[in-house]
């Protein structure tokens, strides 16, 4: 169970209330350090199934909490973000459409796995997850490196990029699971 691969998984989880708390009461350092540690829990979480895959050593731990990791740190620093006001007035509907979207999709993946059906990652989603952690981190950077606006800029689009994605993929998914309810 203490694989390499799943300290990892665990680790990301574990510093999701240190990037909370850098981002609570930040000024441009603690988002430089809240950016590094974004970046780090990303780095582990690539390594985390390239090692689990390389090593054979997947394990169901690993599958079960890899997802539920992500989707902690995602929520985490969205709802940071909206505290912040770094994603504020319209943008925010985009952030509560992918946190949205998030909830209903593993709730959605829960029934139909009772139902022993799997739904898999389409390609689009991973697009989906691609522009959101572009846009979180270059959010966080943004507030690193005030006077550079533009890479907020680049962090909300991004962020509205992944919310048409996340709209577009969650239809898919809905799609597929209304096939199995009565």
């Amino acid at each position: 169970m203490l694989t390499l691969p799943n300290i990892l998984t665990l680790s990301r989880i574990l510093a999701v209330p240190l990037l909370v708390a850098l981002l609570w009461r930040p000024g441009w350092f603690e988002y430089a350090l809240a950016f590094g540690l974004y970046v780090l829990m990303g780095v582990t979480d690539y390594f985390d199934g390239y090692l689990a895959r390389a090593q054979g050593t997947v394990s169901k731990l690993g599958v079960f909490l890899d997802p539920i990791a992500d989707k902690i740190m995602v929520a985490a620093v969205i709802v940071m973000l909206v505290f912040t006001r770094d994603v504020d007035n319209w943008h925010v509907v985009a952030a509560l459409v992918i946190l949205l979207r998030e909830i209903a999709v593993s709730g959605l993946r829960e029934f139909l796995a009772d139902l022993r059906v799997s739904v898999p990652v389409s390609k689009l989603a991973k697009w989906k997850t691609t522009f959101q952690l572009i846009s979180l981190g270059a959010i966080i950077l943004g507030g690193a490196l005030p006077h550079m606006g533009w890479i907020r800029d680049i962090g909300l689009f991004s962020l509205w990029m992944a919310a048409a994605l996340t709209l577009i993929t969650g239809w898919d998914y809905l799609r597929v699971g209304l096939k199995h309810m009565d």
